[in-house]
């Protein structure tokens, strides 16, 4: 066959890699995407999309399991988890099929199979060869073990979890960041036993220290076990069951242990070194504007270090697209890209926590107020706890703002554009938030800090 050119190639089909392919169409640009497995990638076959259909399927469990609260006589007979997963395959398929479609009417040029990059312009097909004059490396991630720790049997990972065909009586969760919280929070809905093991000092350990010690609470109420500040030491199996001994001599039994302590790149065996780009511990360097050290080369998305979000993969497509074009884009810089963990209470944050603004202005330089979400209407009649926090300079800027509580995720978006605007509570303050809402807690936030509270104390 014959050599297939295109003004750039993108290695991997996934959330940053469609994006990029996209983007150059739309800008004039002939485009081809090279995917070994499914278009959409981890985010919508493994990970974003049907982790969040399971967190879905386990908030109607909740909202039945509650109804007495709200006259509403309701109750949960039981988790028919074939169905559930029938729920998920179908939604995930119908936005695979989608996602298709969208590639086809922007005349994106998808081959199927896996590519190795073999110079700076070609990448490797099978026996063909496709050259571009330019190569976007969008190869995604996969979950990461521990040294020593294999995989296999009853000691799963986030994929294996979603692909399981019961609902565990007991699980052990190795690590409390974003996927362990979420997991957990699935399981315990559907009625599992769930522990969590942490070795950092508190759970979901990069948001604000206040949000984590309220997730704490909430799950401590839902009878969600954690071990913070001990380390995992070893684990045996048999047919049946899973014995994990931790560092301080704790023993723990389950069904089942998920490990969920990270995403690595996954770039190895793929040509990169090879062909001469610096990498490091497996992630593909960059400059500021996305480009390797090879030039025509650049990376976007899980495998560039940093944040590992779609919406991050998104925008750096879109953004190495329009370089490309000669467009001269600006791009968010990771800490005020907004991030969202769907556990029960949810948690979104976007821009620096109280204890970075102060490593960076001063302590002497940033105030904060976080305004609890019981004094909010409609927190109140979604029977939610949590807040919401903004810190900002002093006479400044709002640079960040943290929120637990059910359905704050999507309270994010006008808490990107005040952090990413720079804006000041004063600027805020006068916008109108409609009632009831939770939107409103963001403005009395905002007229606290301007100095004029309304429901605030």
């Amino acid at each position: 066959m014959a050599d297939q050119q295109f003004d750039i190639v993108v290695l991997g089909g996934g959330s940053a890699g469609y994006a990029t392919a996209i983007r150059a169409t739309q800008l004039g640009l002939t485009a081809a995407v090279i995917e070994k497995d499914k278009l959409g990638g981890t985010c919508l076959h493994r990970g974003c999309v049907p982790t969040k259909a399971l967190l879905h399927a386990a908030e109607v469990a909740d909202v039945a399991r509650d109804g007495e609260t709200y006259g509403i006589l309701s109750s949960v007979a039981g988790i028919d988890i074939a169905k559930v997963n029938s729920y998920r395959e179908n939604l995930v398929a119908g936005k695979h099929k989608g996602l298709q479609g969208l590639l086809k009417a922007n005349k994106i040029t998808v081959i199927e199979g896996e590519g190795k990059l073999v110079a700076a312009n070609t990448v490797q097909v099978g026996a063909d060869r496709v050259i571009g004059k330019h190569v976007v490396l969008a190869t995604g991630s996969y979950s990461r073990s521990l040294p020593g720790l294999e995989i296999g049997g009853r000691v799963i990972t986030s994929e294996h979890a979603l692909e399981l065909q019961e609902v565990p009586a007991r699980v052990i969760i190795l690590g409390g960041g974003v996927i362990g919280v979420e997991f957990a929070s699935v399981w315990r809905s559907f009625g599992a036993e769930v522990t969590i093991v942490e070795g950092l000092p508190h759970l979901v350990p990069n948001e604000e220290e206040s949000v984590s010690k309220q997730l704490e609470r909430a799950f401590r109420k839902r009878k969600i076990d954690f071990k913070l500040g001990v380390r995992f030491q070893s684990v045996t199996q048999d047919a049946s069951s899973v014995t994990v001994n931790l560092e301080d001599g704790t023993v723990l039994t389950a069904d089942y242990l998920l490990v969920a302590v990270g995403r690595g790149p996954s770039t190895q065996g793929l040509g990169y070194e090879e062909v001469g780009i610096q990498m490091d511990r497996g992630f593909v360097l960059t400059n500021e504007r996305l480009a390797t050290n090879v030039p025509g080369v650049y990376a976007v998305g899980d495998i560039v270090p940093g944040l590992q979000l779609a919406h991050r993969g998104y925008q750096q497509g879109i953004f190495v697209a329009e370089e490309i074009a000669g467009l001269n884009p600006v791009i968010v810089e990771d800490v005020n890209i907004p991030k969202v963990t769907y556990c029960d209470p949810e948690i979104a944050s976007v821009g620096l926590t109280e204890a970075k603004a102060k490593e960076k202005y001063g302590a002497e330089n940033v105030t904060s107020y976080e305004y609890n979400l019981a004094g909010n209407a409609k927190s109140s009649i979604l029977g939610t706890a949590g807040s919401v926090k903004a810190v900002r300079v002093v006479d400044g800027p709002v640079v960040g703002v943290h929120m637990i509580g059910a359905r704050v995720g999507e309270l994010v978006g006008e808490a990107q554009l005040i952090v990413n605007w720079e804006a000041y509570p004063e600027d805020v303050a006068p916008f109108v938030h409609g009632h009831p809402t939770q939107n409103e807690t963001i403005g009395e936030t905002m007229l606290k800090l301007a100095g004029k509270p309304l429901h605030a104390i």
